[in-house]
């Protein structure tokens, strides 16, 4: 195997908050991503799960350099991106997209979905004649016909412009698409559709994933691994299957428990740990494991040291003071 197409190295991002000027408030720091590492093999998908305010999609939005890390380094095929000039940055992203969670508001209204898809083109140096067959071709990628030029993005779907959206992003052959939350706006019975493209785009394109998701039965069957996010720490990552089938973090049990089950046998018998309040604050986190104030096994030591992530079994390592163990 050889080197990851994306290492991430304790990456931190903060955001100062809290208004000086109209009122004497103190500003307050919000640490939404906390220390994150993990490489991305090529042609992998990478699942990133957790509660909404957990901090993924700030983290996707670091990758791409869209925000930028307070501290800790973005590699990408070799190359520290995060070190990257603006200038450089322009031609980098060719090979990093963003798939945006609200097709619609990703959409500029007042533009065909033919100049949608032509504008990266254009800034990409294309002419006219190398512009039509290309949107052609994005537009048939994702199984919409060449009639859609000509229409709007208000008299589409949102199945119909969440393709659109993917369309665009991959309008210059990218390498590595950040999936930020692509199905959670769309019905249950488009889900399943836009989840199957998506597969085989990566099949034939040989894309890399990084598919960001609230829910765990959303990236089930897509993921290759998957990452537990917990304000702002990855609490818990390992190979779909293993995660799946023997998670070690309280919360990622949590999270599977709380995802329905298409079996009601499995579902009257299945042991149901369930949160406990809100998630905090990622302003003021709770010290010690952050997950300890809604854990059903805090103790004492939960309370005063923060846990690091450590091997629990091949291909998987959490962050617990009480990890599940597994007899076999």
């Amino acid at each position: 195997m050889g080197a990851p197409i994306l290492q991430v190295e304790n990456l931190v991002k903060d955001f100062v908050i809290g208004r000086t000027l109209l009122t004497n408030r103190p500003r307050e720091v919000v640490r939404a991503v906390a220390g994150v590492s993990f490489d991305v093999e090529a042609g992998e998908t990478l699942g990133l799960v957790g509660e909404s305010g957990c901090g993924k999609s700030t983290l996707g939005r670091c990758i791409l350099q869209l925000l930028r890390q307070s501290s800790g380094r973005v590699v990408f095929e070799g190359r520290d991106i995060s070190a990257a000039r603006a200038a450089d940055l322009r031609r980098i992203r060719q090979d990093l997209q963003i798939v945006f969670q609200d097709p619609f508001a990703s959409l500029h209204p007042r533009m065909t979905i033919g100049r949608i898809l032509a504008e990266p083109l254009i800034l990409a140096g294309l002419g006219e004649d190398q512009r039509k067959p290309r949107i052609a071709e994005l537009l048939d990628l994702v199984r919409l016909d060449a009639g859609y030029t000509k229409r709007y993005p208000h008299e589409l779907s949102g199945g119909q412009r969440q393709r659109v959206g993917i369309a665009r992003a991959l309008a210059l052959n990218p390498k590595l698409l950040v999936l930020d939350e692509p199905v959670s706006a769309l019905d249950v019975s488009i889900q399943a559709s836009i989840l199957n493209l998506l597969e085989d785009l990566k099949a034939s394109l040989g894309l890399t994933y990084i598919f960001i998701a609230h829910d765990l039965s959303v990236v089930r069957h897509i993921s290759d691994r998957v990452a537990v996010m917990y304000l702002g720490k990855i609490v818990e990552l390992a190979s779909a299957e293993t995660l799946y089938s023997r998670p070690s973090h309280p919360y990622t049990r949590a999270l599977l428990s709380a995802a329905p089950v298409p079996d009601p046998t499995l579902e009257r018998n299945r042991v149901r740990q369930l949160l406990n309040g809100d998630l905090p604050s990622p302003a003021n986190p709770p010290a010690g494991c952050r997950f300890h104030t809604r854990c059903w096994k805090a103790a004492p030591i939960c309370r005063s040291r923060s846990p690091e992530l450590s091997a629990q079994a091949e291909n998987q390592v959490a962050a617990c003071h009480f990890p599940e163990t597994y007899a076999g």
